[in-house]
């Protein structure tokens, strides 16, 4: 009976910790959602200029759940942090960019999640649509929308306008690029992955996610860049002659990239061009350098929070715009690398510093500002303030942070599995201690024990 109570009290204190452990999680590091955010957040000192954020959402229904991780949001930052625009009213939000010879207008990439009965038929859909808004009016413009079967992986992340009537898409659903006039709708050029890419050896399952081609660049000298996620690299295309072997980023190699997002080119007047990358599953920033041979790594940062970063911009002053999304944070670096403005965002696909163009255009390479590299022992994780386990793979803790709450970190995640098993084993001793033992007869009977 003493060692049932050693037990009992044992027990007890366990669950009383960790639910401790897990409550002060909760109201330390409660989520903010964006419209909490003021100029007190700002790290350092305020921004030079206007910053737009477009943000995810890790619902998986629509508008079913709660909580600032389950919302998307179109939001535009003043300065000192203040919110100046805020737009809540689409499923997802994702690329976001500002429109030539405005101040405050910007067009951006949307998702809406439809219902069957919305869709016409028996399954789900979504609708993907580019949109204009004017920042300081409020005033919204259509500009195209398509509709596509299902919900994941169907969702258009990017897209670049090519010229007043032309956008260039990139089309998860389809593994393709297009161009489509937004004027009449028609399509005027494709590309599809597996014109040069073989479906079972390359890329993700097929069909149902097998590129994940999450972003389009418009170069200058009018080829385009192709983020394939799920292929770990980066493609050129030259639209006469189709793709431009050479010239590809990454070969499927986790060292080189994993799972990236946004690559931003970054062109140079020696000739030597880079590309900036938000290495995702790699949880660092990373760029390389065209030496005319090949791609050569010339700069990497990540700090102990960097987790599963999406999008990053060299800025026309040197510094580089950095979307943290499970890091829940916006945060802009110096020539040092140190973090010089920072504001929680909740789950953040992209951000725009406007007045400085078009993502990264105007930005100087790494290896022409001399930055230097920054990386971290990476022992520990969280939404919170640290990064990944070194042993566990970066996919499985960055999809176990996606479906977490924003404000439980390694700590108080370790913390709940703990009580979880705790409890458990309580309830089997409790039961295995009861006086009376369960035999299945006919009839059913119960006899105590002796």
């Amino acid at each position: 009976m003493v060692e049932r109570t050693h037990v009992r009290v044992a027990a007890a204190v366990a669950l009383l910790v960790c639910i401790g452990i897990v409550s002060g999680a909760q109201v330390t590091q409660s989520a903010q959602t964006v419209t909490d955010a003021t100029a007190d957040d700002i790290r350092v000192a305020p921004a030079d200029g206007m910053t737009v954020v477009a943000t995810d959402s890790n619902t998986w229904l629509g508008r079913e759940r709660d909580g600032p991780r389950a919302s998307a949001e179109l939001i535009a930052f003043a300065a000192d942090g203040t919110v100046a625009y805020y737009n809540g009213s689409h499923t997802r939000y994702w690329d976001v960019d500002p429109v030539p010879g405005t101040t405050a207008t910007v067009e951006y990439l949307y998702s809406d999640h439809l219902t069957p009965e919305q869709c016409g038929g028996e399954e789900v859909c979504t609708r993907n649509g580019i949109e204009r808004v004017n920042l300081t009016t409020g005033e919204v413009e259509h500009i195209y929308s398509r509709i596509t079967p299902g919900k994941h992986s169907t969702r258009w992340h990017d897209g670049d306008r090519l010229d007043d009537d032309s956008y260039v898409i990139a089309d998860i659903a389809l593994d393709r690029v297009f161009i489509v006039n937004t004027t009449s709708g028609l399509v005027e050029w494709a590309w599809e992955a597996q014109a040069d890419f073989d479906t079972v050896t390359t890329g993700g399952p097929y069909p149902s996610d097998w590129t994940h081609l999450n972003d389009v660049e418009v170069l200058p000298n009018g080829h385009i860049q192709v983020s394939l996620r799920n292929h770990d690299r980066i493609v050129y295309l030259d639209r006469e002659t189709g793709l431009v072997h050479e010239r590809t980023l990454g070969n499927g190699s986790h060292d080189i990239i994993y799972e990236q997002h946004n690559p931003d080119y970054l062109v140079n007047e020696d000739g030597d061009d880079a590309v900036l990358v938000a290495d995702s599953e790699n949880n660092r920033l990373v760029e390389y350098r065209w030496t005319g041979d090949g791609w050569a790594r010339s700069w990497v940062w990540q700090d102990r929070r960097l987790q599963w970063p999406r999008d990053a911009d060299r800025l026309p002053n040197g510094h580089t715009l950095v979307t943290d999304s499970n890091g829940n944070r916006i945060l802009e670096l110096d020539e040092t690398g140190e973090v010089v403005w920072s504001i929680p965002v909740a789950f953040p696909y992209e951000a725009e510093r406007l007045g400085t163009g078009d993502e990264s255009t105007g930005g100087p390479p790494a290896h022409e500002l001399g930055l230097e590299n920054r990386t971290v022992n990476r022992i520990t994780s969280g939404g919170g303030d640290a990064a990944q386990s070194s042993f566990i793979p970066g996919p499985v803790v960055n999809a176990v942070y996606y479906v977490l709450p924003q404000w439980m970190g390694p700590t108080s995640l370790l913390a709940t599995c703990l009580a979880i098993l705790v409890a458990l084993g309580w309830v089997v001793l409790e039961l295995r201690w009861l006086p009376y033992r369960l035999s299945v007869n006919s009839p059913l009977s119960i006899h105590r024990r002796r």
